[in-house]
């Protein structure tokens, strides 16, 4: 099908900016995944002293693993065993016992997916493409977001801006702390996917290992179980595989609520930051760059909308439904199996198909806007109000009586200016020096650590 006709904007419009994660999340990455998973399980029973499979030779074991690493044509042989089959997992099975029958290791092909169940194959699939994915593409891209926010905050940790709470104008801070704070928490929630565990279990058709024990009794096969899964480990990329062994016939997929929920926040404080930033363009302290040859708007010449931030905002939005619901979702599962979270699993590709359009419309809107300091310096200075704080605090810390009302007479509710502030403070009954020290207050000077903080 032409882009144009695709069900899915993620296959059509948006598809050059997830093309990265076809490599992990198309179907036939998924039949990749459960090929290496049966390919590495077949090459792990040869080495288990006390089942009765032949030892495989090296050139065996590459082979297994060569046919395992399945080419296109090789997914289309595997959608044909599923016609007939009507069972995904079975039509893997087939496939790779169809190749190996042609090879040295054709007298062990009823050893491939020995005593296992296709929950079996399969969470350890998801795990392994959740871990390549998220670790090649997802966290990298987030981590350059950060980089990004924060390369403004450390710019731009000495530029006054006037803060607002409730939508008013509040004790000042800067623009680049105001960024800091945003590459504070995203920076935590990076740190949370990289540390992240992904559970996986291979313990049979309801988690007891009742055909194994039926075949090899005297084999250890929980010992066995760490031992493969930890095998499928690679600290190149990132979280560890970890086994889970007290299941029933699904992997619990409580690992996965939490890699949701984890990714869930993060976006929210992207949402919540491209919204800061959508404000800022709109009270002129970011300034969009045009671009020769676009529109803004098909009926008002002079715009240029800040459609990247609007656009990364509603991607994210997607995303974060459907990892609500993949959180809500499947850990639950009716006694020790239903089927329900199959066909949820399988649009793990469309959740990070939205981040990645999110966070790639976010870079763009970022690198289009420029700090206009001097509309930033003009706003804060029309709100010398925000000064009455330092004022009281200080009458405060000099026993003046009810310095707060005093405060409050002079500014609430009214537009009040410095020279009024100069006349209230020549008129105070405290020393020359405390005068002096009130007068020397201005908005552009009074915020706190907050170039300090930009640095934390």
């Amino acid at each position: 099908m032409q882009p144009i006709n695709v069900l899915s904007p993620l296959d059509g419009r948006y598809s050059d900016k997830v093309a990265l994660l076809r490599e992990f999340y198309s179907e036939e990455a998924l039949m990749r995944y459960r090929s290496i998973v049966e390919g590495e399980y077949l090459i792990a029973l040869s080495e288990v002293a006390g089942v009765g499979m032949r030892t495989l030779s090296a050139a065996e074991k590459a082979l297994i693993r060569k046919i395992c690493a399945i080419s296109t044509a090789d997914a289309e042989a595997i959608k044909k065993f599923e016609a007939t089959t009507n069972h995904d997992v079975k039509a893997v099975e087939y496939f790779l016992k169809e190749k190996l029958s042609k090879t040295s290791a054709k007298n062990v092909i009823e050893w491939v997916h020995f005593a296992l169940t296709s929950e079996d194959t399969n969470n350890l699939a998801y795990a392994l493409m959740l871990r390549d994915g998220l670790n090649a593409v997802v966290i990298p891209a987030l981590a350059h977001i950060h980089a990004n926010i924060a390369d403004y905050a450390k710019k731009y940790k000495n530029l006054p801006m006037l803060a607002r709470t409730h939508g008013q104008s509040a004790s000042p801070t800067t623009l680049g702390k105001e960024f800091a704070v945003f590459a504070s928490r995203l920076e935590r929630q990076i740190d949370g996917l990289k540390g992240m565990k992904i559970l996986a279990k291979i313990n049979g058709a309801t988690g007891n290992y009742n055909a194994h024990v039926a075949a090899y009794p005297k084999v250890d096969w929980v010992a066995f179980s760490k031992k493969f899964i930890n095998g499928l480990n690679d600290t190149k990329k990132g979280a560890m595989l970890e086994a889970n062994l007290v299941t029933t016939q699904i992997e619990s997929h409580d690992n996965c609520a939490e890699i949701a929920d984890n990714l869930r926040r993060a976006n929210m404080i992207l949402i919540d930051f491209s919204q800061d930033v959508w404000r800022y363009i709109s009270d002129g302290y970011l300034v969009q760059k045009p671009k020769a040859g676009e529109v803004g708007s098909s009926t008002m010449p002079h715009k240029v909308n800040p459609i990247d931030f609007e656009n990364c905002e509603g991607n994210l939005g997607l995303a974060n439904a459907l990892l609500h619901f993949f959180a809500t979702k499947l850990p639950v599962s009716r006694l020790q199996r239903d089927l329900s979270d199959s066909t949820v699993q399988r649009n793990w590709g469309s959740i990070f198909g939205y981040c990645m359009i999110a966070y790639l419309s976010l870079e763009k809107g970022l690198g289009k806007v420029a700090v206009a300091e001097a509309n930033i310096r003009q706003a804060l200075a029309a709100h010398p109000e925000v000064i009455a704080e330092a004022i009281q605090t200080v009458l405060r810390r000099e026993g003046v009586a009810m310095p707060y009302e005093k405060l409050k007479e002079l500014t609430r509710g009214r537009a009040v200016t410095m020279a009024e502030f100069k006349t209230f403070i020549n008129n105070l009954d405290v020393s020359p020096k405390v005068k002096k020290e009130l007068l020397a207050f201005a908005p552009e000077n009074y915020i706190g650590l907050a170039a300090k903080l930009s640095n934390l």
